[in-house]
Protein backbone atom coordinates (compact mmCIF):
# COMPACT_ATOMS: atom_id res chain seq x y z
CA UNK A 1 0.00 0.00 0.00
CA UNK A 2 1.13 3.41 -0.65
CA UNK A 3 2.12 5.55 2.07
CA UNK A 4 0.74 9.03 2.27
CA UNK A 5 3.09 11.74 4.03
CA UNK A 6 2.29 15.31 5.11
CA UNK A 7 4.22 18.13 5.42
CA UNK A 8 4.02 18.17 9.19
CA UNK A 9 4.54 14.78 9.35
CA UNK A 10 1.89 12.76 10.11
CA UNK A 11 1.72 9.61 7.53
CA UNK A 12 -0.62 6.51 6.59
CA UNK A 13 -1.37 4.08 4.18
CA UNK A 14 -3.19 4.57 1.47
CA UNK A 15 -5.49 2.05 -0.44
CA UNK A 16 -3.72 1.02 -3.92
CA UNK A 17 -5.09 3.69 -6.35
CA UNK A 18 -7.76 5.70 -4.37
CA UNK A 19 -8.09 9.31 -4.88
CA UNK A 20 -5.83 11.54 -2.55
CA UNK A 21 -8.85 13.30 -1.76
CA UNK A 22 -10.58 10.59 0.15
CA UNK A 23 -7.65 9.50 1.19
CA UNK A 24 -7.11 12.91 3.19
CA UNK A 25 -10.64 13.39 3.75
CA UNK A 26 -11.05 9.95 4.83
CA UNK A 27 -8.19 10.17 7.68
CA UNK A 28 -9.48 14.28 9.06
CA UNK A 29 -7.07 16.00 6.83
CA UNK A 30 -8.81 19.47 6.63
CA UNK A 31 -8.88 19.83 3.07
CA UNK A 32 -11.57 20.96 0.87
CA UNK A 33 -13.74 19.76 -2.18
CA UNK A 34 -16.57 21.82 -3.36
CA UNK A 35 -17.04 20.63 -6.83
CA UNK A 36 -17.73 17.29 -5.28
CA UNK A 37 -14.35 16.07 -7.58
CA UNK A 38 -15.10 16.65 -10.53
CA UNK A 39 -12.26 19.16 -11.72
CA UNK A 40 -13.93 22.29 -11.67
CA UNK A 41 -13.50 23.93 -8.54
CA UNK A 42 -9.27 23.88 -7.99
CA UNK A 43 -10.10 24.20 -3.91
CA UNK A 44 -8.54 20.43 -3.80
CA UNK A 45 -5.21 21.77 -4.26
CA UNK A 46 -1.82 20.43 -2.92
CA UNK A 47 1.88 20.52 -3.30
CA UNK A 48 4.22 17.81 -3.47
CA UNK A 49 7.38 17.55 -1.70
CA UNK A 50 8.21 13.96 -2.57
CA UNK A 51 6.17 11.84 -5.19
CA UNK A 52 4.65 13.59 -7.75
CA UNK A 53 2.94 11.49 -9.94
CA UNK A 54 4.55 11.98 -13.64
CA UNK A 55 0.69 11.40 -15.09
CA UNK A 56 -2.53 13.89 -14.90
CA UNK A 57 -5.98 13.69 -16.32
CA UNK A 58 -6.61 16.06 -18.94
CA UNK A 59 -9.38 17.56 -17.04
CA UNK A 60 -6.50 18.66 -14.18
CA UNK A 61 -4.50 19.73 -17.14
CA UNK A 62 -7.20 21.75 -18.55
CA UNK A 63 -8.67 23.17 -14.98
CA UNK A 64 -5.15 24.51 -13.81
CA UNK A 65 -4.18 26.03 -17.08
CA UNK A 66 -7.50 28.01 -17.26
CA UNK A 67 -6.60 29.60 -13.51
CA UNK A 68 -2.73 30.06 -14.81
CA UNK A 69 -1.93 27.09 -11.79
CA UNK A 70 -0.46 24.50 -14.31
CA UNK A 71 3.38 23.59 -12.93
CA UNK A 72 2.30 25.02 -9.21
CA UNK A 73 -0.36 22.81 -7.95
CA UNK A 74 -1.93 19.41 -8.23
CA UNK A 75 -5.93 18.89 -7.75
CA UNK A 76 -6.12 16.03 -5.39
CA UNK A 77 -9.45 14.86 -6.95
CA UNK A 78 -7.57 13.57 -9.85
CA UNK A 79 -4.68 12.17 -8.31
CA UNK A 80 -4.58 8.12 -7.61
CA UNK A 81 -2.56 7.03 -4.75
CA UNK A 82 -0.55 4.77 -6.68
CA UNK A 83 2.90 5.06 -4.72
CA UNK A 84 4.53 7.16 -1.31
CA UNK A 85 4.24 10.46 -1.87
CA UNK A 86 4.33 13.12 0.46
CA UNK A 87 2.03 16.35 0.01
CA UNK A 88 0.71 19.56 1.88
CA UNK A 89 -2.99 20.52 1.75
CA UNK A 90 -3.70 23.93 0.49
CA UNK A 91 -6.81 24.94 1.33
CA UNK A 92 -8.86 23.99 4.09
CA UNK A 93 -12.06 24.75 6.17
CA UNK A 94 -9.71 26.52 8.35
CA UNK A 95 -7.89 28.78 6.24
CA UNK A 96 -11.38 29.67 3.81
CA UNK A 97 -13.07 30.12 7.06
CA UNK A 98 -15.67 27.52 5.65
CA UNK A 99 -17.96 25.03 7.79
CA UNK A 100 -18.69 22.63 5.06
CA UNK A 101 -15.74 20.93 2.64
CA UNK A 102 -18.11 20.22 -0.36
CA UNK A 103 -19.96 17.14 -1.37
CA UNK A 104 -18.06 13.52 -0.57
CA UNK A 105 -16.39 12.66 -4.57
CA UNK A 106 -17.03 9.48 -5.74
CA UNK A 107 -14.22 6.70 -5.13
CA UNK A 108 -13.74 6.83 -9.14
CA UNK A 109 -12.07 9.66 -10.67
CA UNK A 110 -14.72 12.09 -12.59
CA UNK A 111 -14.94 13.13 -15.18
CA UNK A 112 -14.04 10.04 -17.22
CA UNK A 113 -10.29 10.46 -16.95
CA UNK A 114 -8.45 10.67 -20.11
CA UNK A 115 -4.50 10.05 -19.19
CA UNK A 116 -1.58 12.51 -20.47
CA UNK A 117 1.99 13.35 -19.14
CA UNK A 118 2.03 16.19 -16.66
CA UNK A 119 4.43 19.30 -17.88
Amino acid sequence: MPIVRLKDGRQFEAPQGARLTLVLRDHNIDILHRCGGYARCTTCRVSFLEGEPHKMTQAEYDKLSERGLLGSVRLSCQILCEADMTVEPLMSLVSQGLDDPGERPTDNLTPEPVWRDRP
